[in-house]
């Protein structure tokens, strides 16, 4: 019988350095505003120094009742000291083993490794920390789906052969960095934060100081009105340079270095300059891919590969090491060629795409239709005549609709469906077969008005912030053929997760 290990002896350090990060902020506000009242007060000058002594105990409590055993066909994890937990993890449940190596844990050769399965809401097992020698190992026999447990036989499996099937170097980083809109999210994040932490009445003062005081310089400017359209497009370009700067800053710090590779038909990610990560999932497991491509992407002639995989990450606490981009930035060939080799019997790209119905245009304007001449009446009242100018948005939203539904389409083949839209932004959403879990084919009332329907499509593992996979305002005679064709596959066919 396998025997039980502990974690590693640091392990605590970690464990502390996580629950310092979560309890930072009343912390900080202990120190801060404790003790302004009476600074002889004992409790508001030791208060913090207890907080944290708490946290030293509790973290080496934790690794003292944290204990693991590897057996041939799972893992088992003690923990718990007053609330014991006793969790038996069968290797075949695991979907996703991630390792995560922040500078911290660099300079002291351990790594946290987290296990993921497709039920659940929360991780199979966050091992907090284990050397990185150990975590290479566990991450080894999970792979081999425990045949030859290091604990019974002392023989650890050799790590099979890895072949790359992309490396981004510098130069696509930093085109990538430039596609994105990570700079410009991080800056409305960071106001949004001091507006919610600082006093409302020192946010309005900033602003108005500030807004005064720029305002007031360029009054004694006088300009004429177009050296003042010139000053704000200036300052405007400023911004973007800026934001994108940031965005190929962020871009650096998480997707240096990234390589994904396969090995034993398991394909894996390393990325990350300051914190590396890596993240593993076998081939099996995907769910659905998603090719995206952006403005800025379709000038550089790229685009992006995005998959799903039906692991225990929730939207609201994905903290980014999930494994869901195989491509941040590449060639539409070099895309096309990764999913050929993964889908092999899948023959992508789809040699014809159908195109949607000819009334597909107007009903994706009928949003426009209805909302803009609503918003007129709503801008009626504050600005008057000068409301008229929003139903100039009319024609606007009625050439975009005509956009997305010219470059709309769809492709259901034997092994694979496929939806593609947008036009500003342009997306391609497709699944195989075997991966679908349930099928629906709705219809509004202006769908039996005009006899359409539209077929929605799911599978494990979507989270919502992907494109939907559906084929829409299809006529409804076509919508039940493809809905009996694919049900009847999908009854003949094993679900393969």
């Amino acid at each position: 019988m396998a025997v039980e290990q502990r974690l590693h002896p640091w392990s605590w350090l970690f464990v502390l350095v996580q629950q310092l990060k979560q309890f930072i902020l009343p912390l900080i506000a202990l120190v801060v505003f404790g003790g302004r009242g009476d600074p002889d007060n004992l409790w508001a000058n030791l208060g913090p120094v207890i907080a944290v002594g708490v946290l030293v105990v509790l973290s080496v409590v934790q690794y003292f009742t944290y204990r693991y055993r590897i057996g041939r066909d799972g893992l088992t994890i003690r923990s718990g000291w007053l609330h014991r937990s006793l969790r038996e993890i069968p290797f075949a449940r695991i979907h996703n083993v991630g390792i995560h190596q922040s500078l911290l844990h660099r300079l002291f050769q351990v790594a946290e490794v987290r296990l993921e399965s497709a039920g659940g809401q929360k991780p199979e097992a966050e091992m907090r920390v284990l050397s990185l020698s150990a975590a290479n190992a566990l991450e080894n026999l999970i792979r081999h789906r425990g045949q030859a447990a290091p604990a019974a036989s002392g023989d650890i499996p050799a790590m099979p052969a890895s072949n790359t099937l992309l490396a981004l170097p510098l130069a696509e980083v930093i085109r990538l960095g430039l596609a994105s809109n990570r700079g410009m999210v991080v800056v409305a994040a960071a106001f949004g934060l001091a507006w919610q932490v600082l006093p409302d009445k020192m946010m309005a003062r900033l602003v108005q100081r500030y807004s005064r005081e720029a305002f007031g310089y360029a009054s004694h400017l006088e300009w004429s009105w177009q050296s003042g359209v010139l000053a704000a497009l200036a300052i405007l370009a400023l911004v973007l340079v800026l934001t994108r700067l940031l965005s190929v800053l962020l871009a650096l710090v998480q997707f240096h270095g990234f390589r994904l590779s396969e090995a034993d038909r398991r394909l894996t990610v390393e990325r990350g300059l300051l914190t590396r990560l890596r993240n593993s999932v076998s081939r099996r497991r995907i769910q659905a891919w998603t090719l995206r491509e952006g403005v800025v992407q379709r000038w550089l002639k790229r685009r992006s590969l995005h998959i799903d995989t039906a692991v225990a990450s929730r939207v609201d606490h994905d903290d980014g090491r999930a494994l869901k981009v195989l491509a941040p930035i590449a060639t539409p060939e070099a895309c096309d060629a990764l999913v050929r080799h993964l889908l092999p019997h899948s023959a992508w790209p789809p040699s014809q795409w159908q195109p949607m119905p000819a009334q597909a245009a107007w009903r994706l304007w009928l949003p426009g239709l209805i909302l803009v001449p609503l918003l007129a009446i709503a801008l009626w009242f504050p600005f008057g005549a000068w409301a008229g100018l929003a139903l100039l948005l009319w024609p606007l939203t009625g050439w975009a609709a005509w956009q997305n539904a010219r470059r709309s389409g769809y492709a259901a083949g034997e092994e694979l469906i496929a939806v593609r839209g947008g036009w500003w932004w342009r997306w391609w959403r497709f699944a195989e077969i075997d991966k679908l879990q349930a099928l629906r084919l709705s219809r509004t009332p202006v769908d039996r008005w005009l006899g359409t329907a539209t077929l929605w499509l799911d599978t494990a593992g979507d989270r919502g912030l992907s494109p939907p996979l559906r084929l829409r305002f299809l006529h409804e005679a076509d919508a039940q053929a493809i809905y009996l064709r694919l049900a009847d596959a999908l009854a003949r066919r094993r679900l393969r997760w």
